[in-house]
């Protein structure tokens, strides 16, 4: 008689509501310790800049001092915990500090990422509003760059159907980090003194096509000579970076490229221009033609090239660089092509 009371359905439906319930407790501690790693991230940064920017107005000397002091900290702190403090981390800190000092006024529920991006828009309300809306509607930190870039806030404002605009940017928003986005995020790894740990990181992958690149220009035989990765151009208060710098002895000129992921925005292009214009005065000897730049927009379903020309040198580039340099389509089908094979070699290495 015990057998017939035993009953296979009541025991299945238990199990399976005993993995809802695992599978709702491993969910919710995952979420709290990417919030926990997340806030200890932002509290230090912010931490970092103040230290920093209290030291900088400590009186006359540090002030003169201050335009070496990220570089002589950087040379200890990166040695000894990672790229997560190098120079360009630490003028993020700083800049951290400056956008936001009052730390209370934080929003707990943004990761560094988050504001490394906020710290990109000038106006304080703008950034204030973007700060506040990230945390109340969940943004992830791609979500909040493509608001920025696509001036939410302003076409908000300017607007007389805000309901409209509204939807159009929540139609594309992302959903929340999982924990293996978290993974492969290089500002937490950098921060984490871990690099290199889960799948291929899009750091490496960037690092990858640009190493592609960098060989396919050199085969083509059309003058490329190669200078510099991550070429530092600095003024008296910033450094800049350019992901890859040729001179190219044809067209006896300086030739920049840029790489960024996903769609290229008008920031983007100004900040070629910017570079171009930077080369132009302060690297440029006097028998050297004008610098061009180069912008990759490494896309996942169809890269992105465009060249950046000063409106100055445009008829010198028609008439001669064209002749010399890849095309767009050229560029184009080498980035789609050496994307596509990385990605094939990542999800097989999943796979296993």
């Amino acid at each position: 008689m015990a057998r017939d009371l035993f009953k296979p359905n009541d025991s299945a439906q238990e199990t399976e509501a005993l993995l809802r319930s695992l599978r709702e407790l491993i969910q919710d501690a995952r979420q709290k310790v990417l919030r926990a790693v997340d806030a200890v991230q932002v509290q230090t940064s912010w931490e970092i800049g103040h230290h920093i920017v209290e030291f900088e107005q400590g009186g006359s000397a540090r002030a003169e001092y201050g335009t070496r002091l990220l570089q002589t900290l950087a040379s200890s702190l990166a040695a000894e915990f990672g790229r997560g403090f190098d120079t360009s981390n630490l003028r993020y800190m700083r800049l951290f500090y400056q956008a936001f000092p009052i730390r209370d006024a934080l929003r707990h529920e943004l990761s560094w990422t988050h504001y490394r991006n906020l710290l990109k828009v000038e106006n304080e309300a703008a950034r204030a509003w973007y700060m506040n809306e990230a945390a109340t509607q969940g943004w992830t930190t791609r979500a909040l760059e493509r608001q920025i870039n696509t001036l939410y806030y302003e076409r908000l404002l300017a607007s007389s159907d805000r309901k409209a605009v509204a939807e159009e940017a929540s139609g594309a928003i992302a959903p929340l980090h999982t924990p293996r986005e978290f993974v492969r995020d290089p500002v937490m790894l950098e921060f984490l003194g871990i690099p290199g740990v889960g799948r291929l990181l899009e750091a490496d992958l960037e690092r990858a096509l640009l190493n592609n690149l960098q060989a396919f220009l050199l085969e083509l035989g059309r003058g490329f000579a190669f200078v510099g990765r991550q070429y530092r151009v600095s003024t008296e208060s910033k450094d800049f970076y350019v992901d890859l710098v040729f001179y190219n002895y044809l067209l006896k000129c300086f030739v920049l490229f840029d790489l960024k992921s996903g769609e290229l925005t008008h920031q983007d292009i100004g900040q070629m221009d910017m570079y171009v214009r930077m080369m132009d005065e302060l690297k440029r000897g006097p028998d050297d033609n004008p610098t061009v730049g180069i912008i990759l927009g490494a896309q996942k379903d169809s890269s992105v090239v465009r060249y950046s020309v000063l409106h100055e040198n445009e008829q010198l580039f028609a008439s001669r660089y064209k002749l010399v340099l890849p095309s767009e389509d050229e560029l184009r089908a080498e980035l789609d092509r050496e994307r596509a094979k990385l990605e094939q070699e990542t999800s097989s290495g999943d796979a296993h």
